[in-house]
């Protein structure tokens, strides 16, 4: 009888700590902010075999909290392949129910920018360019992943329409 007492309140006690917790994170809950490119410019030289650029991203905060951030990572994949990389220890603060930019160095690779060259004699029709773009904005809170996914019209593009 003393045993099962014994080992009977440890497992209330965590049980009751996992309750808690797990209470305080639905209490905490954030959405995760919605980010899209707005710009991207040249950033000078790269080292060797790499382009460098500067993206610039917008990020809506659609919680009733603002969220402080210091720092952000990014990986954009264009037609399915890898194609660039970025950090930023950039801070600031995105208001509630609000957007701010952030501009956030990125490293394309010159076998990534290849790659996709080489994808334009395979004979395939290029209309339209496919991308990916994920990462996560660093918070007070703990890392808010992101991602944003759509297509370009090669056309519009070229034309000016866009």
């Amino acid at each position: 009888m003393r045993n099962r007492a014994s080992i009977a309140r440890p497992l209330i006690l965590l049980a009751a700590v996992g309750l808690a917790l797990s209470g305080c994170a639905w209490l905490q809950h954030t959405d995760p902010p919605h980010v899209t490119v707005v710009g991207m410019e040249p950033a000078g030289a790269g080292e060797g075999f790499e382009a460098r650029m500067q993206l610039k991203l917008r990020v809506q905060n659609s919680n009733a909290e603002p969220i402080a951030y210091n720092g952000i990572y990014v990986e954009l994949d264009v037609q399915d392949k890898s194609f660039a990389t970025g950090v930023s220890n950039q801070s600031g603060t995105v208001p509630a129910f609000g957007e701010a930019v952030i501009t956030v160095p990125m490293t394309v690779s010159a076998f990534a920018i290849a790659g996709q060259t080489m994808g334009l004699f395979t004979g395939k029709s290029l209309d339209k360019v496919t991308y990916v773009m994920q990462g996560k904005l660093n918070s007070t809170s703990g890392a808010l992943r992101f991602k944003s996914q759509g297509e370009l019209n090669v056309a519009d593009f070229m034309s000016g329409t866009r």
